[in-house]
């Protein structure tokens, strides 16, 4: 690992023979779990669509350079790595590439993607691609929050451990009566993706970066094919009057609802990685769109898990070497409205919303558990793309039982 963390922004914008580099990241569509387009797909369906347009986006790599991949995913379909792992082999990556699933909640693709990057950069593979995959409407229930656990732990003294089961939604409900963050301004956050989310859709922001999917609406004994091409969560008409009227969903007395919390999703992403050496031996230089400059994972208390990217970004500013003003777009994961505020304002990020999910979030695109990560990731190096080289963006989620996540990229 010696050498592969540049320290400050001018070495970090220098191009190195070992730098660790882009060269596409593709997603699904991202649609409402029950009611959306993939709501009859299958995770590893998904997944394979995304790997079969990473390895046909470039026809003169031979997918058997592909050293390993690795998923991202929460709910796993059929559980482990086996339908992931037969996706790859279905699309044409063949058996001597290996496979693995990974799991970090909300933040499994960035660690999927940090896995490839560090494997790259020690020397272990060459090639690697880095997702994550999410079926929330197949999977959704007692698999997010287990049902079946040793008495020990569901009766344990330590409250942080028990807190490690608790719902999301009270702890979004905690994050903003602790740090006062108004229903108001959680209703305005949220009105804001929305907005943000369908220009850029209106706009064809999202299309470079989306993989059309072909694949089944069922209703009743009524099978048609359908191809979605589009993200269907986002809802163009939203306001804060009618943000406004929604019942709290998680406390009588709360401040957060279905219209400012992140929507339940499904969706798939995928990254191909590699050593810049590598890229430009295999006459892939110029397709390069990016580079991988550096992540850090900080644990918090699990009640109140959204703080994790107020304590992830500064721990991967002082990992990288960088100040907040270096940094031009920053994808931070809208969870919930709430813990989205507050990161910023402990950020001091608040004033700059200019470069904060530009795009919009996961309040108004969808957070398909898995692939939500390699979703910002490609929505930030496309937007990076937007606003020209050598532009500088951090990814950054909160994850469920208490932790943050947050990655430096560069765009080339």
């Amino acid at each position: 690992m010696a050498g592969f963390v540049q320290k400050g922004l001018k070495n970090i914008l220098q191009k190195n023979p070992h730098d660790v580099v882009f060269l596409s990241a593709l997603r699904t569509p991202v649609t409402r779990a029950k009611k959306g387009g993939l709501r009859d797909a299958y995770d590893h369906e998904l997944l394979a669509a995304v790997l079969k347009a990473t390895i046909s986006k470039f026809p003169s790599l031979d997918p058997a350079r592909i050293n390993d991949v690795c998923i991202g995913t929460v709910l796993s379909e059929l559980g482990g790595s086996k339908a992931g792992r037969m996706a790859a082999n279905h699309v044409g990556i063949p058996t001597t590439t290996s496979f693995s699933t990974t799991n970090r909640a909300c933040a499994s693709g960035l660690s999927a993607i940090t896995h490839i990057a560090n494997a790259i950069a020690i020397g272990q593979i060459d090639v690697g691609i880095g997702g994550g995959m999410e079926s929330m409407t197949r999977n959704y229930g007692s698999r997010a929050i287990p049902t079946q656990l040793w008495d020990e732990l569901r009766d344990s003294p330590v409250k942080d451990a028990k807190d490690c089961i608790m719902s999301m939604g009270i702890t979004s409900e905690n994050v903003a009566e602790r740090y006062g963050v108004s229903r108001p301004d959680q209703d305005a956050f949220a009105a804001q993706s929305h907005h943000r989310a369908a220009h850029a859709r209106s706009s064809g922001l999202f299309d470079a970066e989306i993989v059309p999917v072909t694949t089944r609406w069922v209703e009743g004994e009524d099978v048609k094919s359908v191809t979605v091409s589009q993200d269907d969560g986002i809802r163009p008409s939203t306001t804060v009057e009618k943000l406004a009227a929604m019942n709290p969903a998680f406390k009588p007395n709360g401040s957060s609802t279905a219209g400012n919390s992140s929507q339940v999703s499904d969706g798939a992403s995928a990254a191909l990685m590699m050593r810049r050496s590598t890229a430009t031996a295999l006459g892939l230089g110029k397709e390069i769109i990016g580079k991988f400059a550096g992540t850090q994972v900080v644990g918090c208390t699990p009640d109140e898990m959204g703080v994790g990217p107020a304590l992830a970004i500064p721990a991967l500013l002082s990992y990288t070497g960088l100040c907040t003003s270096d940094v031009h777009v920053w994808e931070i994961n809208e969870a919930f409205a709430s813990q989205a505020l507050y990161c910023l304002r402990k950020l001091g990020l608040e004033g700059k919303m200019d470069h904060v999910n530009p795009n919009g979030g996961a309040i108004a695109l969808g957070h398909p558990l898995g692939a939500t990560s390699g979703r910002m990731v490609a929505g930030l190096l496309g937007e990076m793309g937007r606003r020209g080289e050598g532009q500088v963006g951090v990814v950054s989620k909160c994850i469920g039982t208490g932790m943050g996540m947050a990655s430096l990229i560069v765009r080339e």
